[in-house]
């Protein structure tokens, strides 16, 4: 660490919130990437801990050097998520302060990945915006489906999330993050391919958020659709959750919606590496930041829109 007048500056320190038994070996490699000094997991953590545990980092600096300390916020629930940046700010006491990035399960990231590309897609290939189109996103109830039907549903879409076996679970999470996020999400469920075929039929774009390895929409379910514009998976496990599509896919031309004219897909490489970039980017922001900056799926889809 270089001298500043004969003081030592202070290492970066990113403390990794989790209410999971481990933090995602994933989030901690892209944290030292991104230039953290170091990188500590917190596991098991409950709400009631996160204000110990904040004003901890904050008060062990002073004003000047609490801004090279930084919160990560994991897990695998969004909901939670949001709910411990809540408690964790409120926590702060200026000006002992800190950045926080809530990224639960890369959900955040991801989503803001997917919604961007397939944005970038409408406009390309179709001169259309997300607002006013019909989004449906299979695997909905999952952390990367409602992230991203919340960053749809407030860019304008008219975004329907679906479950595979619950309508009372879909319209549950539906419910939740409208009145979180003042979105307009609509809940259902589709566990037969006659369910997904009358979904796909209606809409211009559809998303795969379901399980690795799970095949959600086949061939004989693509036929069905009517409107498609973009089709876009986030699987990378074989097999993909959309037949038909590479995981290299980058707009390229839908064989199986032959009624769609222009539909094309985009594949889980695609997305995956603005993902990477975007993570990275809000990653190094706390680094960068002056004064402490609180980071979301919003300014997950900031990003993720520039870098593509």
């Amino acid at each position: 660490m270089k001298q500043v007048k004969g003081f030592t500056d202070r290492p970066t320190i990113l403390h990794m919130f989790s209410p999971m038994p481990h933090v995602s070996p994933f989030d901690i490699t892209m944290a030292y990437d991104a230039g953290f000094n170091a990188v500590v997991p917190y596991a098991n953590v409950t709400p009631e801990q996160v204000p110990g545990l904040v004003q901890d980092i904050i008060f062990c600096r002073g004003p000047k050097d609490v801004k090279r300390s930084a919160i990560y916020v994991a897990g695998r629930d969004a909901g939670l998520a949001m709910d411990t940046v809540d408690a964790a700010k409120k926590a702060m006491v200026p000006p002992y302060e800190v950045s926080i990035f809530a990224d639960p399960s890369g959900a955040f990231t991801t989503a803001a990945a997917l919604v961007a590309c397939v944005q970038h897609q409408l406009k390309k290939r179709h001169q259309m915006e997300l607002a006013g189109t019909r989004v449906v996103i299979f695997g909905g109830t999952g952390p990367v489906g409602i992230a991203a039907g919340v960053i749809a549903s407030l860019a304008g879409a008219n975004t329907t999330v679906v479950d595979y076996l619950s309508i009372d679970v879909a319209a549950a999470k539906a419910n939740e993050y409208n009145r979180r996020c003042s979105t307009t999400l609509r809940g259902t469920y589709a566990c037969s391919d006659a369910d997904k075929a009358r979904l796909v039929s209606r809409a211009d774009v559809v998303m795969s958020t379901a399980k690795a390895g799970t095949e959600v929409l086949d061939a004989s379910v693509l036929e069905d659709a009517q409107d498609l514009k973009v089709a876009a998976d986030v699987n990378a496990v074989p097999p993909a959750g959309i037949e038909g599509i590479d995981p290299r896919d980058d707009g390229v031309p839908l064989k199986h919606a032959k009624a769609s004219k222009g539909a094309v897909g985009i594949g889980p490489m695609t997305i995956g590496s603005v993902k990477l970039k975007t993570q990275q980017a809000l990653l190094r922001s706390m680094l960068d930041a002056e004064k402490p900056v609180y980071l979301d799926f919003a300014h997950a889809f900031g990003a993720a829109r520039i870098l593509i």
